[in-house]
């Protein structure tokens, strides 16, 4: 638990890189707080992500987490791009729209992105987290080698091992429970779909560096259940999109507030990876009638942002990305500060007195 003291959080809780939600301003307020907040750069360049992480400085002298994507290269297959553009025509053209004439990888991983790795290395963020993989052993040891602390999502035992192997300094176990894309490293491999308890004490017992629990934990009961698994620490997404400081827009908030927040869906249709998301018209199209393969990920993100663009210009907001855990009704809308203050006191409350967990938590 020695990265943890080094980074001096006041309580276990890292608020969870959500890539296009997870703004300067949200990460920076939960850092100041006593927290671990973090941004999401997989989805920006270098440039935009030094902005990022120089506008966080700007904010607060707390530690914080940048969170870069590791997947595969994605394999370009024409045929079958354009077999998933053919069938999505009719919802583009519902709307008055085409679908592109092509579709590109919009987000290119840390693998292959020379200049990302330059630019950690001369910020020196205090935390670099991994998603979808792990970057290489030269990588490791560029980071490793100016006081980076590191760590990386697991989705089961054995990608844990792969972590541990490589040099992690922690690992996130993500349950099957939790919303965004799912950290699996390789979608094409079975997925046991391992829920947070189960995936967060079999990686306790099977690892020996510290593990931080992720998937479904909304409030201070979920912390400290995550920490009496063995978890030294919660990770929180969800819970933190409400906050006014999150990048989550007006349609994106309502959803989060209604009855979707009560079926979320694991999907492929957004992006080409799974993905827990709100309920919504694009997750109902999954497995229907005469469906091709999505193309791979990030291809078929390029389509999904195409018609969720045409759907809003028609006030349709159905096809948005709302990604969201199953502990998305537990979600309160209050600003990062607070949500962390609050989060502290239910906690310690959870830890004195076990039958708080059978409370109504404060909204």
């Amino acid at each position: 638990m020695d990265w943890f003291a080094r980074i001096g959080l006041e309580m276990p809780l890292l608020q969870a890189p959500m890539a296009g939600v997870s703004t300067s301003a949200l990460a920076a307020a939960v850092s100041q707080a006593g927290a671990l907040g973090a941004i999401g750069v997989g989805a920006a360049g270098p440039v935009r992500a030094r902005e990022m992480i120089c506008q966080i400085r700007q904010q607060t002298a707390a530690p914080f987490n940048v969170n870069l994507f590791v997947h595969a290269a994605p394999q370009i297959d024409p045929a079958r791009e354009q077999a998933w553009l053919a069938w999505l025509r009719p919802l583009f053209a519902s709307f008055g729209a085409t679908p592109p004439a092509g579709l590109e990888p919009i987000y290119r991983s840390f693998n292959d992105d020379p200049d990302m790795l330059a630019m950690l290395v001369h910020m020196r963020p205090p935390v670099v987290s991994f998603h979808f993989g792990l970057p290489s052993r030269p990588a490791i040891a560029a980071l490793k080698a100016v006081g980076i602390i590191l760590l990386a999502t697991a989705t089961s035992v054995d990608e844990a091992r792969a972590a541990e192997a490589v040099g992690m300094d922690a690992i996130v176990a993500q349950g099957i429970e939790a919303g965004g894309h799912r950290g699996i490293f390789d979608p094409a491999d079975a997925d046991d779909a391992l829920g947070t308890c189960a995936l967060t004490r079999l990686v306790v017992r099977a690892c020996r560096i510290p593990v931080i629990a992720a998937g479904g934990i909304m409030d201070g009961a979920g912390i400290a259940a995550a920490l009496a698994l063995g978890a030294v620490a919660a990770q929180m997404g969800t819970a933190f999109i409400p906050c006014p400081e999150s990048g989550a827009d007006a349609a994106y908030r309502h959803a989060l507030a209604g009855p979707a927040a009560f079926h979320t869906r694991m999907t492929r249709l957004v992006s080409g990876r799974p993905a827990r998301c709100l309920a919504n018209r694009f997750t109902a199209l999954d497995h229907g009638a005469g469906m091709p393969p999505p193309p791979d990920y990030p291809i078929a993100y390029d389509a999904g942002k195409a018609l969720d663009k045409a759907a809003r210009k028609h006030d349709e907001s159905g096809f948005g990305a709302f990604w969201a855990g199953q502990g998305a009704p537990l979600a309160r809308a209050m600003p990062a500060r607070q949500l962390v203050r609050l989060l502290n006191e239910e906690l310690q409350v959870a830890r004195q007195a076990p039958a708080y967990f059978h409370q109504k938590p404060v909204r």
